[in-house]
């Protein structure tokens, strides 16, 4: 039996945020001889549902980067960031105008002003970004339903509730700002990757993927060297180092790429099936 991990966010998602009829099919023959497979993004667990629903997968989940664990209808790990760091890391943002999400224990919610916030940094953003709008929605992890995000006004009152955040999506359009926000996020007890050029994301140091593949092998007595792992991107990095054997997308990062023990095809070509094919099956 093997464990695969795949990423959601150009790997498992075409551009047009669909899983392909071949990529299905090859997830449904994988499990089919008795392998699992989960999902394992940096999505929130309700917005990974919205995608598993519409294409009725059965696969435990890896949320939020692997800061929070699902197997079986129940948590096997969570790491959340302490809450005085959410606050000061929200005050930050706040005070430099900076977009963000915060994805929590009670589902995704955003400061009311964010669509403002956006329109903002993309006009003071750096000439070289040049976005359609497929490019945008991917870059802001662009949830399918509206009614998944929620709005807050004041981030003390969000947090007196039982609410825990679970990673912090930060839209970075201008690259001296994100530089200085990404040294001052380096702090112990943090870990800050990114799923894209334009983003930042924050988890607690034990919220990574590389950690979500570990709790989830360990969850069906699965040893690491049978794990395979799939992505594209750095937010991917540790998941795919901590695999016993490590496939990048053929539109991943070529940083990604060098670190990987194979490359598929692209996203858009159902890379995902070729490898499952090629490397499981």
């Amino acid at each position: 039996m093997k464990l695969i991990a795949i990423d959601m966010d150009g790997t498992l998602l075409s551009e047009k945020m669909e899983i392909s009829a071949d990529n299905l099919a090859a997830i449904q023959e994988v499990e089919a001889a008795g392998h699992i497979v989960m999902i394992c993004s940096g999505r929130a667990k309700s917005d990974i549902l919205q995608f598993t629903n519409r294409y009725q997968l059965q696969c435990p989940i890896g949320a939020s980067n692997g800061a929070v664990v699902y197997a079986d209808d129940k948590v096997l790990h969570a790491a959340y960031i302490p809450r005085q760091t959410v606050t000061d890391i929200s005050e930050l943002l706040q005070s430099n105008d900076v977009p963000y999400k915060l994805y929590t224990s009670k589902g995704i919610f955003v400061p009311r002003d964010w669509k403002e916030k956006v329109m903002r940094a993309f006009e003071n953003g750096d000439s070289h970004h040049h976005f359609t709008l497929t490019e945008i929605e991917r870059i802001t992890e662009h949830q399918l339903q509206s009614n998944i995000v929620q709005f807050y006004d004041d981030i003390n009152e969000l947090l007196q509730g039982d609410v825990e955040v679970e990673k912090f999506f930060i839209l970075t359009l201008h690259s001296t700002q994100r530089e200085q926000l990404l040294n001052h996020m380096k702090k112990p007890g943090l870990m800050v990757t990114a799923s894209a050029p334009t983003n930042l994301e924050v988890m607690h140091e034990n919220g990574h993927k590389g950690n979500g593949l570990r709790v989830m092998a360990q969850h069906y007595n699965i040893p690491l060297e049978n794990t395979i792992a799939m992505g594209d991107n750095f937010n991917d990095v540790p998941m795919l180092e901590a695999a016993g054997f490590s496939i990048a997308m053929g539109n991943a990062e070529d940083k990604v790429k060098e670190l990987c023990d194979a490359v598929t095809l692209s996203n858009n070509e159902s890379g995902v099936a070729h490898a499952l094919r090629t490397y499981v099956l």
